[in-house]
């Protein structure tokens, strides 16, 4: 990679570290900035399917991730009222690979965080881009802290409303809201639960995700056109009032619910960037072009894909910054808008007739698809 020196990543969230930790295991110095002085993560739990199990797998991770999340063997598929209904269909992605598995998101970013400060990232926090100077070879960067430093490469990993697409593109399509609200609810572990489970039928779709030993935690996406926004005080009593049909095992699960529970609660959004993903020798990855909602449980997993692929392809000897990252913008573009695209089509099917057995299909057909290697 003889010709990159320096690189700067934004953003500090699964895209950002992976790509960090990639390019600084190529033998490059890297920066890493994000904007919070916490360094803090939002969320309950996240599903890790196969794909993503292989991509962490790649990135050194995974055996941290088995031993502090929960790896299952399968996805059952139930009515509302907690009868049973199929098994759905998740194809093996490689040899003594599970099919999926969920962790808490704060032990992920912590697993990361851990990997990136040990390979020696020089981390900065409470840190933002405030501009950008583009030269043939390199790219000059102002901090908020009134810094500048110069670069062989930006990757921009800031997020759904990352702050340099608009530097970038100011034409750039803006997220859009998709119309369904999502809810995430973490709750002790049943015991006889053994694989993940969606309940089907009702008006909004459910599941529950082992992501530890003792810990679930539930999802449910329910239609939302006015995009509401819940007290946190009153986050309890409505998720009661949503569960209140549900049987199996959401049944105890909805009892356990209080003041004391942890809900996060939001509105989803997507976004696809067209081509290209790259202006001179700044790059975007994740959220920052191809945001997801969750109903295919992939995001984490093309973030990840993304760090590895453009490092696969700025490390091919004697190929220049620009064409290494045109090279990776044409290898990603169509899986990623497979992602983004099929979810939001499962989102309109439970937008049009409930949490339906057609999303168990879709869903099937789609990890099938996005088993293929990257």
């Amino acid at each position: 990679m003889s010709a990159l020196s320096r690189v700067l990543v934004v953003g500090g969230g699964i895209a950002g570290m992976a790509s960090a930790m990639c390019l600084r295991r190529a033998g490059v110095a890297v920066d890493l900035i994000d904007r919070d002085p916490q360094w803090r993560v939002y969320g309950a739990g996240i599903t890790i399917t196969g794909p993503t199990l292989r991509a962490y797998g790649r990135l050194g991770l995974l055996e941290k991730i088995k031993t502090e999340g929960a790896i299952t063997n399968g996805t059952r598929l139930f009515h509302f009222s907690g009868a049973p209904l199929a098994e759905l269909s998740e194809p093996p992605i490689e040899g003594g690979l599970a099919a999926t598995g969920g962790i808490l998101r704060p032990v992920l970013h912590r697993i990361m965080s851990e990997e990136v400060r040990r390979l020696r990232v020089v981390v900065r926090l409470g840190v933002s881009l405030t501009g950008l100077e583009h030269s043939a070879d390199s790219v000059e960067i102002t901090f908020s802290d009134g810094s500048r430093g110069r670069y062989d490469l930006v990757v921009g990993a800031d997020g759904v409303h990352s702050q340099l697409r608009t530097l970038l593109f100011p034409d750039a399509p803006a997220p859009r809201f998709t119309g369904q609200g999502s809810w995430r609810i973490l709750a002790s572990r049943p015991k006889d639960l053994d694989k993940g489970e969606f309940y089907l039928g009702h008006t909004h779709m459910v599941g529950i995700t082992a992501c530890s030993r003792e810990t679930v935690y539930v999802f449910m996406l329910e239609t939302d056109r006015e995009r509401q926004r819940v007290p946190e005080e009153d986050q309890p009593a409505k998720v009661r009032q949503l569960l209140a049909d549900f049987g199996g095992h959401i049944a105890p699960i909805r009892e356990q619910v209080g003041a004391h529970s942890s809900i996060v609660h939001r509105p989803l959004e997507s976004i696809f960037l067209p081509k290209p993903w790259h202006r001179g020798h700044v790059v975007l990855v994740g959220d920052a072009i191809h945001a997801s909602t969750p109903h295919l449980a992939s995001g984490a997993g093309i973030a990840v894909e993304d760090a590895l692929v453009l490092t696969d392809e700025l490390t091919r000897p004697g190929v220049s910054v620009e064409s290494a990252l045109s090279a990776f913008t044409d290898r990603r573009y169509e899986r990623c808008r497979f992602v983004v695209q099929s979810s939001l089509e499962i989102g309109e099917v439970q937008m049009a007739q409930g949490a339906s057995p057609l999303v168990g299909e879709l869903s099937g057909k789609a990890l099938h698809q996005l088993a293929q290697d990257i």
